[in-house]
């Protein structure tokens, strides 16, 4: 049994899908950031930089933060979705670290700039905008010739979908890049993004381009 300290933000639907993925049985313990749970003693305890999403797993007692540290151990632990080879393990690897060094802090900063706080950085809402959209750029060429990114569905796709199902909040039509579009349509419809999607609650329905 897995304990999910989760929010309704990309990074913590990264780890309620890959449970659902997985198949990995789980207990949601929601952890309001707007109401400033995350810096409640409790949770720092677990999660020291006082972020979501952490996790304690139940049968070793072992509590980890980071999302991409989560999901390569979840999938180590469930012998899923994370090659044992070396090439395509680490092709893997590759689009996790892609997504945790592009995709989600700079979509985030677009986030912040351009939707909660247009007109008051020019500059900035340029300069993350622009990278938005070299970093779809990236994924749409990478998708040009793999059905997904390495290859076999893995958790580097779990990892980079839910931020791209911000798009309207980076203010991309996905209809500009094709490729991506058909890899974001085909994963939207799987059972796992399905459920996993709406932990620890629902906000909206999926994004549908």
């Amino acid at each position: 049994m897995i304990d999910l300290y989760t929010w309704t933000t990309p990074n913590g639907r990264k780890i309620s899908i890959l449970l659902e993925e997985l198949g990995l049985p789980y207990t949601v313990h929601p952890i309001d950031i707007g109401k400033g749970e995350q810096f409640k003693p409790e949770f720092l305890a677990i999660s020291p930089n006082n972020r979501i999403p952490a996790i304690v797993d139940r049968d070793t007692g072992f509590h980890l933060m980071e999302s991409g540290a989560i999901m390569l151990y979840l999938a180590e632990k469930a012998g899923r979705l994370l090659p044992t080879d070396l090439e395509p393990r680490y092709r893997v690897i590759e689009w996790l670290m892609w997504q945790m060094g592009g995709p989600g802090p700079m979509f985030g900063q677009v986030h912040h700039f351009v939707k909660y706080n247009p007109g008051k950085a020019p500059y900035a809402e340029e300069r993350y905008l622009k990278e938005a959209h070299r970093l779809y750029a990236v994924l749409d060429r990478r998708l040009a010739d793999h059905e997904f990114v390495a290859d076999a569905y893995s958790i580097a796709d779990v990892a980079i979908w839910p931020w791209v199902s911000r798009y309207e909040w980076q203010t991309v039509d996905l209809h500009r890049y094709v490729n991506v579009l058909r890899w974001y349509r085909a994963i939207a419809g799987r059972p796992a993004i399905q459920k996993g999607y709406h932990v620890p609650k629902k906000v909206q329905e999926i994004p549908s381009p």
